[in-house]
This record gives C-alpha cells, sequence and structure tokens, in this order.
C-alpha cells in the first residue's frame, strides 16, 4: 500500500478537548501552529458544540458549547477527532447528531461514534504523501448508561470492563478491598477483529481509548494493561489514551507505543462555591494530590493536570518509525503551552512522566531530543 521510504510524516495526538469560553481560538493561540503543520492532528472531543439538546439523567458534568466550537478545532489544525468517550450523549440524540454534524462540516472526520454501532467502529483512514494509508479507531470504557452504540441507537464504540472487589480480611466486614478489573470479552473480541480488519485496509493502525482512573497518580487499571496488549497483538501500532486528566505512564509492547492518558488539552473549567461545596466534587477530589478549588481562574483540575503532553508519530514507508511527545504546561487561563527542553516546564513534565512510568511498573524511558522526548526502553 505504501510507497517508497522517504521524508517522515508528523502524525499529532492532544489530550481531552472541552473547550467553554467566549472566544474558543484562544485556546489554542499557543499551539496551533504547531497541529496545522503536522501531516494529522487527532483530538479526543469531551463536549458537545450544539444549539438544541436536553440533558440525560445519567450525565454529570455536562457542557452545550456553542457550534462555534467546532469550526474552532478546525482553525486549529485538527483533522479527526474522537467522540467515543463519556460526555458524547449527554445532551441527547439531536445534540449528538447536531455536533458530529458541525465537527465534519469543519472538514474534520468523526471517528468512534455514530448512527449505530457498525458506524462507531468504522475506521477513518487517510492517506499520507508517500502513499502510506493510516487507519484510525476509537472507543470508551467510561461509559454512563445507553451511552454506547447499538444495532438501533446511536453513541459510541464500546470498550467496557467489569470490576470485582476482593475482601482482603475476610473476617473483618468494612476493611479495604483489593480491586480487580476485566475487559468485556465479547467487546474485546469486536475490537480485535476492528483491527485487523483495518490493517488489512491500511499500513498503520492507531487506536483511541477512553479510560483508565481519573486523577489518580501513577495507577494503570488491570484491564487497560489487557486491551493494549490485546490491541498491539491484533495489528495495532500505537495506542493512545485519554480521560484520566492527568498524565499517565507510557510502555511499549512490542515496540509499538502505549500512551495510557495524553492528560488535558484545551479543557476549560470554571468553578463556583456552589460547586466546590457540592457532596460530587468533594467525593472526587480525594482522588487527587493538591486540588483546590480556584475561582479566578479558568483550569480547576489537579496541581498534576498543569503538566500535559501532545503525543508525536513519525510515520514514513507503511510503517510506524518513532513515538515521542512535546511537553505542555497548562496555566490557570487553561491554555496549553509546547515548552522547550532546558525549561522548568519540560524539566517538570519529564520527571513526572519518569516517576509515574517507574510507579505503575511500565518500560518506557524518556530521552529529550531536538523534536520531542521520544519514547524507548532501557
Amino acid at each position: 500500500m505504501a510507497g517508497n521510504q522517504g521524508m517522515a510524516h508528523v502524525f499529532l495526538a492532544t489530550g481531552d478537548l472541552a473547550p467553554d469560553r467566549a472566544n474558543y481560538d484562544e485556546s489554542f493561540a499557543a499551539t496551533a501552529h504547531v497541529l496545522r503543520a503536522a501531516d494529522l492532528t487527532f483530538g479526543q472531543l469531551e463536549t458537545s458544540f450544539a444549539e438544541r439538546g436536553s440533558r440525560l439523567p445519567q450525565a454529570r458534568h455536562a457542557v452545550l458549547a456553542r457550534p462555534e466550537g467546532a469550526a474552532a478545532l478546525g482553525r486549529a489544525g485538527f483533522d479527526i477527532i474522537s467522540m467515543a468517550g463519556n460526555h458524547c450523549m449527554d445532551w441527547g440524540q439531536e445534540a449528538f447528531f447536531e455536533t458530529k454534524a458541525n465537527l465534519e462540516a469543519a472538514n474534520m472526520a468523526v471517528v468512534g461514534a455514530g448512527a449505530n454501532i457498525m458506524a462507531a467502529r468504522t475506521p477513518v483512514i487517510r492517506t499520507l504523501g508517500d502513499g502510506t494509508r493510516v487507519a484510525m479507531l476509537a472507543y470508551s470504557t467510561i461509559l454512563p448508561h445507553s451511552y454506547w452504540a447499538d444495532e438501533r441507537r446511536p453513541g459510541c464504540a464500546p470498550m467496557r470492563a467489569h470490576t470485582v472487589y476482593e475482601q482482603i480480611e475476610h473476617d473483618q466486614p468494612g476493611t479495604p478491598t483489593r480491586i480487580h478489573t476485566y475487559p468485556h470479552r465479547e467487546d474485546l473480541a469486536v475490537m480485535e477483529a476492528d483491527i485487523r480488519a483495518a490493517k488489512a485496509q491500511a499500513d498503520v493502525v492507531i487506536v483511541s481509548h477512553h479510560w483508565g482512573i481519573h486523577f489518580v497518580r501513577a495507577v494503570i487499571a488491570d484491564y487497560q494493561r489487557d486491551v493494549a496488549r490485546a490491541a498491539i497483538s491484533a495489528g495495532a501500532d500505537a495506542i493512545l489514551g485519554g480521560h484520566a486528566h492527568i498524565l499517565k505512564g507510557c510502555e511499549l509492547i512490542d515496540g509499538k507505543p502505549v500512551f495510557y492518558s495524553l492528560c488535558n488539552f484545551a479543557t476549560d473549567l470554571a468553578m463556583d462555591e456552589d460547586h466546590a461545596k457540592s457532596k460530587s466534587w468533594n467525593e472526587i477530589r480525594v482522588l487527587a494530590e493538591k486540588w483546590e478549588p480556584d475561582f479566578e481562574g479558568l483550569y480547576n483540575f489537579p496541581a498534576a493536570a498543569r503538566l500535559s503532553m501532545i503525543a508525536r508519530l513519525e510515520i514514513g514507508g507503511g510503517k510506524l518509525l518513532r513515538a515521542g511527545f512535546l511537553p505542555l504546561y497548562i496555566g490557570r487561563d487553561a491554555v496549553p503551552h509546547i515548552v522547550e527542553p532546558g525549561s522548568a516546564e519540560h524539566a517538570a513534565v519529564v520527571d513526572y512522566m519518569t516517576a509515574i512510568t517507574g510507579e505503575a511498573g511500565l518500560n518506557a524511558v524518556y530521552r529529550t531530543g531536538a523534536d520531542m522526548v521520544e519514547l524507548g526502553t532501557a
């Protein structure tokens, strides 16, 4: 399928996207030139861009953002957007279809969600300048009830998981438990079949997973490791993780990169006193280090969420050639900035990634180069 080996093409992937401000273009003021310069740029949508919608009762944090946010993503340089996540159906079917249409009208392809399960499972395939064909698939494990598509219902492509709690001290009720998670058997088989089918049509297959344990430092759930191994075995060349809202470590499985969490990218979250006092937020905040409300800022996430990244893949001659990331720093204004080697912020991202990768028992090491922090193994 691919042509001769030539200059490498650049694929970029950002963390979660949920802009919510008067001027959407502000969110990308420091990064749009880099996103637009890539051959393909991918992002994970965590909001709805629609005028109409009825909030579903199972939706937790739900924002009905203005339709023009979709065009702002297009202007920022995004080519492919995943709607496979726990916010895809927050405002019902009307807003779901309007959001998808607004993204497509701004010349972006939507992956991981559709009018039915077959549409949600259909890959987006793009051809790079040397003839290399790249296929993109997207799935979500984080799923409010009925957010996943089926034969007759719109939604996203599911990769569900089961949780089992094992009491450690069986004679002492109320004591802590071990938590075990397992992939949903049918969803795993479907994902593997999708990857094999995509690999038959394309040279390089990239899979996005909305998954993991949000806000908790370093920890990777058991099911994530199982799903990652299954995806690579089925033919995936790279895995991109979202949802956790903080960075998680990376590993290489058979030489293929797994980014367990890309953290946030353009994600606005204001906080008022009522929200700060709410039971739901205070139950979640105990998961994170140093998480306090900032009533004047627009980035109400744990302190660790200031450190983020853009995944960078080099592709050429029908293969994934190199993988790494561009470190980001996100301030109180929620605008991501690419930080340069030698800066304190760059060192903070690399040091944090090194620490949490080790804590999770993952095998990636990080080497700072001229164009990115490259993933490798010791």
